[in-house]
């Protein structure tokens, strides 16, 4: 397996592991476009892929203008093999490489998600939206997590 930044020439495969999920899934998969990924990863923020044997099995992108990550997911044939956290520590080493600004985050309450990002060390802020969980993690905390 290999970590590496994304491209756009990926966004056709970051698009198959999103809409693969079982968790935190879109209503609708028209909301997240392929214009809207290329944005992100090359304008707004920045994003990794997991790439093993010429497939992308996972992708995070960070939003460097909102202070969010704007996702985080890995393909369920290939969960609980450390990708996420792999992908995760990238990410956060390049924002607060960039800047010093909490970054936030939410996500679908009682998922597996939830527990992942506890365990990272990330807090529980609030409410994001009408019914997610809203996280952050500030740059003092995320060293102490080195």
């Amino acid at each position: 397996m290999v970590i590496r930044e994304a491209k756009p020439r990926d966004i056709e495969q970051i698009q198959i592991v999103r809409n693969s999920v079982k968790e935190n899934t879109l209503s609708d998969p028209r909301l997240v476009s392929d214009h809207d990924c290329e944005y992100f990863i090359t304008t707004r923020g920045k994003g990794w892929v997991c790439e093993t044997d010429g497939k992308i099995v996972g992708f995070c992108i960070a939003d460097l203008v909102k202070n969010n990550i704007w996702a985080l997911f890995i393909h369920p044939e290939y969960e609980n093999r450390g990708i996420g956290k792999q992908l995760h520590d990238v990410m956060l080493q390049w924002y607060f490489s960039k800047k010093q600004t909490p970054v936030w985050l939410s996500t679908t309450p009682e998922t597996r998600a939830v527990g992942f990002y506890k365990k990272q060390g990330w807090n529980e802020i609030g409410i994001h939206g009408e019914d997610e969980i809203k996280f952050e993690m500030t740059y003092t905390n995320w060293k102490k997590q080195q």
